[in-house]
């Protein structure tokens, strides 16, 4: 990663396969998000959706990093989606792999590493999802630039610094110091309560876990040695899937075998490998509308709008609106979404709810 010339270090550049994880069953940010259209096609904070500046975040020559052509990894249903946005962000992807079911992200993280393999066995390769907000992108590629120094013999992830005692976000410990700004894990700790999120942060020394990896291809394939079935299977699914051109589609029979576990699971919390890079990127999964209030700009009341809204003597509202005008009056911290495919009013407070309500839509006439 850096070569000495005349005694100094110099920096080297960097390949980066970018592997984009696009999945998604479209609940949390319902009527929004839908199965059909999940929430990183939608254009929540300006213009272009998550997914278009998730792929323009990992492109082209960053300083001593060069992004190569991504391999985007999504459900079959959402193909035409994807092609839409490779074609706003400018991208030309490397591979769109075709998945028949969601088998998490496990079986997802052994075909990243295979294909990638395949077409640059000495890159590095960075798994990320496609529906995460990044805003201080030139931290995030500093980040990368860092982890990179030990991605040839770690799994590197990110931890994300936290600015409250979230409850809704694993943690990660970091244990010795590794290189600049890298560290070995020491513990990775499942989503906590609020006394104990208040603890983490009070301690300092824990991250938020982002779900973002870098690593070589070889080292992420051998440390599913943890998790055998997974590889197996998955890597059948590649192997026995259907190619046309830069289009692959998994065999549904191997896929479909592969167990559903998350990669955290299969693999980080059991590998001796695993590195974190603590960053402050401007980092959010955007992971439910109350989390959506808080990221939007808003009025001198605290309310966000989206679309055409607006309201009276009214605070603290989230209103979103799709194709329809909204208009509120004489209420406080509510979240109020209408699209076509539905309408939803409830407390911020209650943001959680929304996969109930829309279980409840499911069942009505109409």
């Amino acid at each position: 990663i850096r070569r000495m010339v005349s005694g100094v270090p110099r920096p080297v550049t960097t390949r980066i396969i970018p592997a984009i994880m696009s999945g998604g069953a479209g609940t949390r940010l319902w009527p929004l998000s839908t199965d059909a259209r999940p929430k990183q096609f939608a254009a929540l904070f300006g213009a272009q959706s998550l997914f278009v500046a998730t792929l323009r975040r990992v492109t082209g020559v960053v300083g001593d990093i060069a992004f190569a052509p991504p391999i985007v990894l999504c459900n079959a249903s959402h193909t035409d989606l994807v092609v839409e946005g490779l074609l706003e962000a400018g991208v030309a992807a490397a591979a769109i792999v075709r998945e028949p079911e969601a088998r998490n992200t496990g079986a997802v993280a052994v075909i990243a590493a295979a294909l990638a393999a395949e077409l640059d066995p000495d890159a590095l390769v960075v798994l990320l999802p496609a529906d995460h907000l990044v805003r201080d992108e030139a931290a995030f590629h500093a980040a990368l630039s860092r982890a990179a120094a030990v991605a040839m013999d770690r799994i590197v992830t990110f931890g994300i610094a936290p600015d409250r005692p979230a409850t809704g976000y694993g943690y990660i410990k970091r244990g010795e110091h590794l290189a600049d700004g890298v560290f070995a894990v020491e513990a990775f700790e499942e989503k906590p309560d609020l006394p104990v999120a208040q603890g983490y942060v009070a301690a300092g020394g824990y991250s938020w876990n982002a779900g973002i990896f870098l690593f070589a291809p070889s080292i992420m394939l051998t440390e599913f040695d943890a998790s055998p079935d997974i590889r197996h299977f998955a890597l059948e699914a590649l192997r026995n899937a259907k190619r046309n051109g830069g289009t692959i589609e998994l065999d549904p029979l191997a896929f479909g075998q592969a167990p559903a576990l998350p990669f955290d699971v299969a693999v980080m919390e059991k590998t001796k490998r695993a590195a974190v890079v603590p960053c402050d990127v401007g980092w959010a999964d955007v992971g439910a509308w109350d989390e959506v209030w808080r990221l939007m700009e808003k009025t001198g009341v605290e309310n966000a709008l989206i679309g055409s809204a607006a309201t009276l003597d009214s605070a603290g509202n989230l209103i979103f609106a799709e194709g329809v005008k909204v208009c509120v009056a004489g209420v406080d911290d509510l979240i109020v979404v209408a699209t076509k495919d539905g309408v939803i009013v409830l407390p911020r407070t209650r943001a959680q709810d929304v996969k109930s309500l829309r279980d409840l839509a499911a069942k009505l006439p109409g």
